[in-house]
C-alpha cells in the first residue's frame, strides 16, 4: 500500500476510534446520534410505505367503483417523494447544519405510521370491505367530501370560528376582569366569590334552555354559553395569580410612589400572567365543547350543525371529514395560544407543554 494511502487509512481509523471514545464517554450524545439515525431510516421506510400503498391502490382493484381513487394514488406518490427527500437530505446534510431539517425529521415516524394506517384502512374498506357500509368508508370518500362539499364545509368552519371568537374573547375579558377584581379587592371578593363558586362549576350546557329563551337569536345565545364556559376558569386562575403575587413587589412600588392603578396594571397583572394563560387554555378547551353542542341545538350553520346534518342523512364520510377539520381547528388555535404565551412569557418558554 502506498505511504499516502496508508496515512489516510490510519488517520481515518484514529478518527473513528476517537469518535467511538467520545460517544462512549457521553452516552447522551450517543443516544442523540442513534435517534437522529433512526429518524432518517424512518423517513426512507415511510417513503417505501407510501410507495407500497400507491402500488396497492393502482393494482389491487376495489370491490366498488370509488371516485377519487386516482387522486388518492397521486397523494401517496407525493408523500412518498416528500418522505424520500427528507430522508436523503437528512443523510447528506452535516449534523451541524441540519437544524432546519429537525422539524421534518421529527415527523418521519408519523409519516411511516400514517402510510401503514391508511393502507390498512383502504384494504379493510375498499378492497375487502371487512368494515360495514355506510358506517365506514375508504380514504377516497374523505377526499371526495373535501373536493365536492368544500364550499359548505368552509362556510361551516368560518361560522364556527366567528362564533367561537365572539364567545371566547367576551368570556376571556370578563373572566380576566372578574379575577383581577377578586384578587385585588376584598370587598369585591366578598360579594362575587360566592356567586362564582355557585354558578361557575355548573356546565355551561345546563343553561341552554334559559339562554335560548332570554336571548333574541340562537347566535347570541351560543355566544353567551361559550363566554360563560370560558369566563369561569379564566376568572379563577387570574384571581389565584393576582392573590399569590409577592407583597414585597407592592411595597417596593409604593415606596417609589406608585398609585393603585400602577400596582394593578404594572405589578399584579404581569406577575399573574402565567396563571392567566393556564386559565385561557382551560377556557379554550371548554369553549370548544360548548360551541359544538350549541351549534347542534339551535344554530343553523357551523361545524356542529354540519355534523348533525351528516348524521341525519347517514353521510358518514362527511361526518368523519368534519371531525377531522374540528380536530385540526382546535389544535391550531391552542398552538397559536401557546405561541402567544411563549412570546409574552419568554422567561417561562417551554415550561408548559402542548
Amino acid at each position: 500500500m502506498p505511504t499516502h494511502d496508508l496515512a489516510l487509512t490510519q488517520r481515518g481509523a484514529r478518527s473513528t476510534r476517537s469518535r467511538a471514545v467520545e460517544l462512549a464517554g457521553f452516552p447522551d450524545a450517543a443516544r442523540h446520534v442513534a435517534r437522529e439515525r433512526g429518524k432518517r431510516v424512518a423517513a426512507i421506510l415511510a417513503a417505501l410505505g407510501w410507495l407500497a400503498g400507491a402500488a396497492l391502490t393502482q393494482w389491487w382493484p376495489t370491490l366498488d367503483d370509488w371516485p377519487y381513487t386516482r387522486e388518492l394514488l397521486i397523494l401517496k406518490l407525493v408523500l412518498a417523494a416528500a418522505s424520500l427527500a427528507i430522508g436523503v437530505a437528512g443523510w447528506r446534510v452535516a449534523t451541524a447544519a441540519s437544524s432546519r431539517l429537525d422539524a421534518w425529521l421529527e415527523a418521519t415516524p408519523w409519516l411511516l405510521a400514517l402510510s401503514l394506517g391508511i393502507t390498512g384502512w383502504e384494504i379493510a374498506t375498499a378492497q375487502l370491505e371487512w368494515l360495514p357500509r355506510p358506517f365506514f368508508a375508504p380514504p377516497q370518500a374523505l377526499i371526495a367530501v373535501y373536493a365536492d362539499d368544500l364550499p359548505r364545509l368552509a362556510a361551516s368552519v368560518a361560522h364556527s370560528f366567528a362564533l367561537l371568537a365572539y364567545g371566547y374573547v367576551a368570556g376571556a375579558l370578563t373572566g380576566f376582569v372578574i379575577g383581577v377584581a377578586i384578587g385585588w379587592s376584598k370587598a369585591v371578593g366578598y360579594w362575587v366569590h360566592p356567586v362564582l363558586r355557585l354558578i361557575g362549576p355548573l356546565p355551561a350546557t345546563a343553561w341552554l334552555p334559559l339562554a335560548f329563551f332570554f336571548f333574541p337569536s340562537s347566535f347570541s345565545a351560543s355566544v353567551f354559553l361559550i363566554a360563560l364556559a370560558t369566563a369561569f376558569p379564566v376568572a379563577v386562575l387570574t384571581w389565584s395569580g393576582v392573590a399569590s403575587v409577592n407583597s414585597a413587589y407592592y411595597d417596593v412600588a409604593r415606596t417609589l410612589g406608585a398609585r393603585p392603578s400602577f400596582l394593578i396594571l404594572r405589578v399584579a397583572v404581569p406577575a399573574a400572567l402565567p396563571s392567566v394563560f393556564v386559565g385561557l387554555f382551560m377556557g379554550l378547551g371548554a369553549s370548544f365543547a360548548v360551541l359544538f353542542v350549541a351549534e347542534m341545538m339551535g344554530v343553523k350553520a357551523g361545524l356542529g350543525w354540519y355534523l348533525q346534518w351528516a348524521q341525519g342523512w347517514a353521510a358518514y364520510p362527511n361526518m368523519y371529514a368534519a371531525l377531522l377539520v374540528m380536530a385540526l381547528m382546535c389544535s391550531a388555535l391552542i398552538t397559536l395560544l401557546f405561541r402567544v404565551r411563549d412570546r409574552l412569557l419568554a422567561w417561562q418558554k417551554g415550561m408548559l407543554k402542548w
